[in-house]
């Protein structure tokens, strides 16, 4: 986080120098500005618009997910690795806590939608522990102790049905 300034994103970008101070004045602006752009390069690659309908089952529900996280393990690492990096600095920055969390509530909106669809009935909970899980196997594979053993889409397919189908269907 040390290396995210405003000097270095008018570099990396090719801009001239001072072009990003225009659009974010102050350092929590340029967080801010990087959450964004995170949110929406991420909203691309899961492409959360692609998505089933739930109510056209509980397969259909689990496959698309499993290619969204499978998505986040192997093309998009860089990405997930940002979201954890930008996740640490907000435990440090109240003021970018705030927007980060307000920033993932759509996804996390989306998915309530997506289980209560699907029958929960404990949206709240079932999407903590789906947040929980995704997010646990994403940590482990892209920056923790698993990092050399990414999981295939059938085994993230695997994970993510016997979670569902525990939580919906047990």
């Amino acid at each position: 986080m040390r290396g995210l300034t405003h000097r270095a994103v008018d570099e990396a970008a090719g801009l001239p120098q001072g072009s990003t101070s225009n659009l974010a004045r102050t350092r929590q602006a340029l967080l801010e500005l990087a959450v964004r752009r995170l949110a929406d390069r991420e909203a691309r690659v899961l492409a959360l618009h692609e998505l089933p309908d739930p109510k056209a089952g509980l397969n259909r529900l689990v496959d698309a997910l499993a290619l969204a996280t499978h998505r986040a393990l192997t093309r998009n690492r860089e990405l997930t690795l940002a979201r954890y990096e930008l996740a640490l600095e907000a435990t440090r920055r109240p003021e970018l806590r705030a927007y980060f969390d307000a920033t993932g509530a759509r996804f996390r909106d989306q998915l309530a939608g997506m289980v209560t669809a699907a029958g929960s009935t404990d949206p709240a909970r079932h999407v903590l522990s789906l947040v929980a899980w995704a997010d646990g196997l994403m940590f482990s594979c892209v920056a923790g102790s698993f990092n050399a053993e990414v999981p295939d889409l059938a085994a993230v397919r695997a994970g993510l049905w016997e979670l569902l189908h525990g939580m919906l269907d047990g």
